[in-house]
């Protein structure tokens, strides 16, 4: 299969324009993969093209390529947590989805800053696919920090809260 730049820059503007947000193709000289709403938006640029085995059009090609594209929004990029203290325990979200801290628009958040919680009590929701999924604290704690804003998507591990153990 051979894929001209014509082609590739067609793709990647369907793909850009689609619901799809992951994205693989292989020829035999070449390996494309298109990965979108990561944390590193800059890795998935360095891996749209991977080979050892390029000549100088093909080089030009790609360098071209990474200047083009995009594949995410800086809006829609995921919220990276700063660093925390290391007394602190981080609750991450266990899947992809979009975080929110109350069960319906305009009700009171399931916690607070400074609020204690309880083993299997509900800390949020993660909406994925249409389903709600209530995510229940693992332990007793203090909330310390919320570090997603209400109707905001996260991804698979992303930190949502920081709490101390009780």
């Amino acid at each position: 299969m051979k894929l001209d730049h014509e082609d590739l820059n067609r793709l990647i503007e369907k793909i850009s324009t689609s619901d799809i947000q992951e994205f693989s193709l292989e020829g035999e000289d070449f390996k494309l993969e298109i990965k979108r709403n990561l944390f590193d938006q800059n890795q998935v640029t360095n891996n749209l093209v991977s080979n050892n085995s390029f000549d100088s059009q093909t080089i030009a090609n790609r360098k071209s390529i990474k200047d083009n594209v995009s594949i995410a929004n800086e809006s829609e990029s995921p919220q990276i947590a700063p660093p925390g203290r290391s007394d602190l325990t981080e609750i991450t979200s266990p899947m992809v989805g979009t975080f929110y801290r109350a069960s319906a628009p305009g009700e009171d958040p399931f916690v607070e800053v400074g609020n204690n919680i309880k083993v299997g009590q509900t800390i949020c929701i993660l909406e994925a696919m249409k389903l709600m999924n209530e995510i229940e604290s693992e332990f007793n704690a203090e909330i310390v920090e919320i570090l997603v804003e209400n109707g905001t998507p996260v991804e698979f591990g992303q930190v949502l809260m920081r709490v101390k153990q009780s």
